[in-house]
């Protein structure tokens, strides 16, 4: 038995966690789950909002895609693979395809894409659409909730605004967080 490696699988867009759990499910039924060190769907956690109210929800990093660290080296999980719905192929030296032969990832490949899954299951939440200079938001949690202002600069490495709101007739610049605000529909 050879080392497990980890290869990228193009599946039909939006069924990758079903992808992921028909696999399992065949590997464990040829008893073949020892070959297959890790199948993973790497996803984040992001806010939307929705009439007003903030909603939690699962997004892909790398949406169509399945990374799975395996030995390959006989063939049995690669034909298990290949046979499950949904399975488009294995990334190849010339593109995607059934008949191709697998290329594994790089290292340093493996360890960024690890670190990013890493980091959003240990990381903040964050808004899924960004903000821009000048447009109107309403403000809907914290001390100045509803009040309105404008975007006068955008943070979003820090996921902070700093907007202008009209106090007491005067314009005073506050400094916000994405989920305090939400943009005018």
């Amino acid at each position: 038995m050879g080392e497990p490696r980890w290869y990228v699988l193009k599946v039909v867009s939006g069924q990758e966690k079903k992808f992921k759990s028909f696999l399992e499910a065949e590997l464990a039924r040829q008893k073949l789950e020892g070959c297959v060190k890790q199948i993973l769907v790497p996803i984040d956690k992001v806010y939307e909002m929705h009439a007003g109210k903030r909603k939690l929800k699962e997004r892909n990093f790398f949406p169509g895609y399945v990374f799975i660290c395996a030995d390959l080296s006989d063939g049995r999980v690669g034909h298990v693979v290949k046979s499950i719905p949904g399975a488009l192929g294995f990334l190849s030296t010339r593109g995607w395809g059934a008949s191709k032969e697998p290329v594994p990832l790089r290292q340093a490949e493996v360890n960024r894409i690890l670190g990013r899954v890493g980091e959003a299951e240990a990381g903040e939440l964050f808004l899924e659409s960004p903000f821009m200079v000048g447009e109107m938001v309403k403000v809907i949690d914290g001390p100045f909730s509803g009040f309105s202002g404008s975007i006068q600069e955008v943070f979003e490495e820090r996921k902070k605004l700093n907007i202008t709101v009209k106090i007491f007739e005067r314009n005073t610049p506050v400094e916000l967080s994405y989920i305090q605000v939400e943009k005018y529909a």
